[in-house]
């Protein structure tokens, strides 16, 4: 059932109105999250109950809090699917959600707009995703824009070759073809490319719009409609240049793990917005070295972009940050596994 609310960036929204607080569970983490409610207003959860294709390998507790059930975790094939009912006195809900066995690589490489200096391929192209898993890469980093009738497309420029995407009708972008030969690539199929292994997770850049706001966050709800209808949840991060975008993503999905790129808030200021880290250049995080320590003492995640140089790479490994994004994975992953 979907369900149209008033959310507090002002716009309608078909969402359904049931989610997760977090959609992984791990061996030795087994309890999911609590089902929530996003409606607008407060409804108050009378019951929930399970079905579907995994039902039986999952619990629900009275608190609606969903887990993995501890005898069926060694069987649990990644992904599973499960839908999950809600009843408040009013009315009943359902969705449907794909639940990750936490296996992503945690190594702190992130390869920006994917594997592509040294393959050989367009960046931000489905072929650059596909290295950078292949590579064994923690992350890989994406952009995404809008056209003028409303396609999710990947790629860094508001324009390709010569053409402005939020300008142009998805038929004339969807003949075009990348340097490799790739086509251009939809955000859905960039994200089903993405759904297709459970070892590198998809940071989501969302682009301001060279149209205003307005489009900025038109497209910002399009994306996270996308990320939940593919049920991908659990394989996207979000980051952006733009607060507005940011704060309006966190406020659709609550769930999402979100961080700032621009690099003008203290790590605090963060923090106190509910964000999950802090993703700067370099340059901010040379000029503002306490912020790293702040950012740690505020539970904050730290990238730092885009950082090719080996001296650089290695001063940052040596401050422990969480996350570098760079064009050079192959190198960064050498130096942090020696193979």
């Amino acid at each position: 059932m979907l369900y149209f609310y008033q959310n507090s960036i002002g716009q309608t929204n078909q969402f359904s109105p049931v989610y997760l607080a977090n959609y992984t569970f791990a061996k030795d983490r087994l309890v999911i999250g609590l089902v929530k409610l996003r409606t607008g207003k407060d409804l108050k959860i009378q019951s929930t109950s399970l079905s579907g294709k995994h039902a039986d390998f999952f619990k629900i507790s009275k608190d609606h809090q969903l887990s993995v059930r501890k005898e069926k975790v060694n069987s649990a094939n990644s992904p599973l699917e499960v839908v999950v009912k809600v009843k408040t006195a009013t009315a009943e809900y359902q969705n449907s959600f794909r639940i990750v066995k936490d296996a992503f690589i945690r190594n702190k490489v992130v390869a920006h707009r994917g594997a592509w200096k040294n393959t050989g391929v367009a960046e931000n192209s489905v072929a650059s995703l596909n290295h950078a898993v292949a590579l064994g890469c923690e992350g890989s980093e994406f952009d995404v824009q809008m056209s003028a009738d409303s396609v999710l497309y990947v790629n860094h420029d508001a324009a390709i070759q010569g053409i402005s995407i939020a300008k142009a009708a998805s038929q004339e972008l969807n003949a075009l073809k990348l340097s490799h030969g790739e086509a251009f690539p939809t955000l859905e199929n960039y994200l089903k490319a993405g759904l297709k292994q459970t070892k590198t997770k998809l940071i989501l850049e969302i682009k301001a719009s060279e149209l205003g706001k307005e489009s900025s966050l038109a497209a910002t709800r399009k994306i996270v409609k996308m990320v939940e209808d593919l049920q991908a949840q659990a394989w996207v991060d979000y980051i952006s240049f733009d607060y507005d975008v940011c704060t309006a993503v966190m406020k659709l999905a609550p769930y999402a793990r979100v961080a700032y790129l621009n690099g003008d808030k203290t790590p605090t200021e963060l923090a106190q917005a509910n964000f999950f880290g802090l993703d700067y250049h370099f340059k901010v995080l040379q000029k503002n070295p306490s912020w790293m320590k702040e950012a740690k003492q505020n539970k904050l995640t730290i990238n730092v972009w885009t950082v090719n140089e080996k001296a650089m790479l290695e001063n940052f490994l040596k401050e422990n940050v969480d996350f570098i994004t760079t064009n050079e994975p192959e190198m960064l992953l050498e130096m942090i596994t020696g193979k």
